[in-house]
């Protein structure tokens, strides 16, 4: 089991990833696997993707699955969150993809 707090990180990530609205996260570190699961208020997740990719490879696709409007919101938010942050593309993060668990 993960913690949903280390996945994601913040409030607005849980309650959006609780409304369906955010499926998917990249982090700088790989934190799970796939097939790893976590809960928010009691509601299962799993991992069903953990890949390796560049800030360059990312698209508006990747950007509304993580609850923003395009990729230039994304590139703000990153911007404000985390001091001294560049966007390069050439940057490695780690997709983490998830959905709501079947119950079982």
């Amino acid at each position: 089991m993960v913690d949903a707090d280390t996945l994601l990180p913040n409030g607005r990530m849980r309650d959006s990833a609780l409304a369906g609205d955010v499926t998917q996260i990249h982090r700088g570190d790989q934190y799970a696997e796939t097939g790893d699961r976590f809960e928010i208020s009691g509601e299962a997740f799993e991992v069903v993707e953990v890949q390796e990719r560049r800030l360059g490879d990312l698209t508006d696709e990747d950007a509304q699955a993580e609850g923003m409007a395009d990729l230039e919101q994304y590139r703000e938010v990153l911007n404000r969150a985390h001091d001294n942050f560049e966007w390069d593309d050439d940057s490695e993060v780690v997709l983490h993809r998830f959905e709501k668990a079947d119950g079982e």
